[in-house]
C-alpha cells in the first residue's frame, strides 16, 4: 500500500487518537498473570497488540471483548499459563517478544517466540543475557527471533546493570523477578518509560524506584485492577507536528498519556520553537494526562541533547521531518539505537529526506539536517510505520506531492492513521502499490 499527500491547509479543531501501544500490550500482559478479572479500556486494537492478545489467548486466558477498545481479561496467575499448541506469533512488535521472553522464562512449560521478516533482524541478546544470567535458557538464531524459551528452570534475582537505556529489556527482567528467588536490583544508564512500574504498583506489587535504580522484591503476586489507556503520545506526535508546521487553526489532541518518561518529543519541539501547551491535566491511575493545545509555529534548527533521546526514542523519525522544515540545522547525537529498529531508522529517514531536497548527513551515532523546502516526489518507507508516518507529515508541508511506499504497516500502531489526517484537512489518498 501508498499514501500520496497533497500540501495541505490544516483545519485544526478537536482530534482524538488511540490508545497507548506500550501501556496496552503490558495491560494485556499483566492482567493475564493476575489473579481475578481486569477491566481495560482504551485498548489499542492495532495489529502489534492484537498479536499480545492473540499470545495471551493461545496460553489458556479467557479474554472478553465487549467493544474493540474494552477488555475484560480473566487473569490465571502467575502459574496459570498453559503450554501453548504451537509459536506465539509476535508480528512486528519487539516490545512483545521482549516481554513475553521475561514471564515464559518463569514458565513450567516451554514455548517460541516468532515474529515477521523486520522482527526476526532486530538484536534480542540485549534481552537474553540477563535473563539467562538468572537461570533461564533461551536459544536464538544468532542473537535474533525465533526464540526458543525452555521452561522449568530455577530463576533467581540478579543486580544488574543495563548497558543500554531500554524500558523493553528493563521490563522484561521485571517480570521475569516475579518468578524468581530473592531480590532483583537494576539500574539504567538513563531513565526510560516507565510504565510496566507504574502498572505493576497498581496491581499490588511492592518495588522502589530512586533515579536510575529500581528494586524489586521476587515471587510476588499482582492483583487484577481497572486499567484506563490513555491516547497515545507517539501517534498524537504526527498530529502535533502537523499542527504546528501548518497554516490553518488550532489543534487540541485530547486526552493524551503525558507519562515524564515519554515527553522528550514535545520538549524537543517545544526547543525548536513550538508552540504546545497543556490543559486539563489529569490522571488515569497511575498515569498523567492532559489535553495537548497547538498553535502553528516558525520552527528553528537545535542541537539535541542525547539525555533526552531515551525519552523520544520512537518519535525521531518525526523529529527529522521537523527538523527538515525548520530553520537551520538540527543534529541529533546518540541516536544509534535507530538503526536496530523496525528499519534501520537513521539511514531511511536520511535517504527520503534528500530524495524530497533536505540536505542530511549521518554518522553510526547521529545525523545533521539542514532545514529548507521539501520537494515532491516519492520515498520508500521500507516497511517501517513510523518513518511512512512522518513523510505523511512531511507531505503535507511539501510543495508538491509526495508519495510514500510501503505503508501497510501503519496499521500496527495507528489504526484510522489516514481519517486522522482528514479529521484536521489532510489531502491524502491511499492505494495499491505503484
Amino acid at each position: 500500500m501508498h499514501f500520496r499527500v497533497q500540501p495541505s491547509t490544516l483545519a485544526g479543531g478537536n482530534v482524538v487518537v488511540p490508545g497507548d501501544k506500550s501501556i496496552s500490550h503490558r495491560a494485556l500482559m499483566l492482567a493475564a498473570i493476575a489473579e481475578g478479572s481486569s477491566q481495560i479500556s482504551g485498548f489499542l486494537a492495532g495489529e502489534d497488540c492484537l498479536c499480545t492478545l492473540a499470545a495471551v489467548r493461545a496460553m489458556g486466558v479467557n479474554v472478553d471483548t465487549p467493544g474493540d477498545t474494552t477488555l475484560t481479561v480473566h487473569g490465571v496467575g502467575l502459574q496459570g499459563l498453559q503450554r501453548p499448541s504451537g509459536p506465539l506469533d509476535m508480528g512486528n512488535s519487539g516490545t512483545a517478544m521482549r516481554l513475553f521472553a521475561g514471564v515464559l522464562c518463569g514458565q513450567t512449560f516451554g514455548s517460541r517466540l516468532v515474529g515477521d521478516a523486520s522482527l526476526s533482524q532486530r538484536p534480542m541478546g540485549r534481552v537474553i543475557k540477563p535473563l539467562e544470567t538468572m537461570g533461564a535458557r533461551i536459544l536464538s538464531q544468532d542473537g535474533k527471533p525465533p526464540l526458543t524459551v525452555h521452561g522449568g528452570r530455577p530463576l533467581h534475582c540478579i543486580d544488574y546493570e543495563l548497558p543500554v537505556a531500554s524500558a523493553q529489556v528493563k521490563s522484561a527482567l521485571l517480570l521475569a523477578s516475579l518468578y524468581a528467588d530473592g531480590k532483583a536490583t537494576l539500574t539504567e544508564p538513563a531513565v526510560t518509560r516507565d510504565h510496566t512500574e507504574r502498572m505493576l504498583q497498581s496491581m499490588g506489587v511492592k518495588l522502589e524506584v530512586r533515579g536510575r535504580r529500581i528494586e524489586i522484591e521476587g515471587r510476588q503476586k499482582l492483583q487484577a485492577a481497572d486499567i484506563r489507556v490513555p491516547a497515545d503520545l507517539s501517534s498524537a506526535a504526527f498530529l502535533i507536528l502537523a499542527g504546528l508546521l501548518g497554516r490553518g487553526a488550532d489543534m487540541i489532541v485530547k486526552g493524551v498519556g503525558t507519562n515524564p518518561t515519554r515527553t522528550g518529543v514535545i520538549d524537543v519541539l517545544r526547543q525548536m520553537g513550538g508552540r504546545i501547551e497543556s490543559a486539563r491535566e489529569r490522571r488515569l491511575g497511575r498515569e498523567p494526562v492532559a489535553d495537548l493545545h497547538v498553535s502553528p509555529s516558525e520552527l528553528h534548527g537545535i542541537d539535541v541533547d542525547p539525555a533526552i533521546v531515551p525519552l523520544a526514542i520512537d518519535e525521531f523519525p518525526l523529529l527529522f521531518v521537523a527538523a527538515a522544515l525548520a530553520k537551520g540545522t538540527t543534529t541529533f547525537e546518540g541516536i544509534g539505537e535507530l538503526r536496530v529498529k523496525e528499519s534501520d531508522r537513521i539511514a531511511t529517514m536520511a535517504r527520503g529526506l534528500r530524495a524530497l531536497g533536505i540536505a542530511v548527513s549521518e554518522t553510526a551515532e547521529g545525523a545533521s539536517v539542514t532545514g529548507g523546502r521539501i520537494e515532491g516526489g516519492t520515498v520508500d518507507s521500507c516497511g517501517d510505520h513510523r518513518v511512512a508516518m512522518a513523510f505523511a507529515i512531511a507531505g503535507t508541508a511539501a510543495q508538491a506531492p509526495v508519495t510514500i511506499l510501503n505503508t501497510s504497516a501503519v496499521a500496527t500502531s495507528f489504526p484510522g492513521f489516514v481519517d486522522s489526517l482528514r479529521s484536521v484537512g489532510v489531502d491524502i489518498v491511499t492505494g495499491d502499490q505503484p
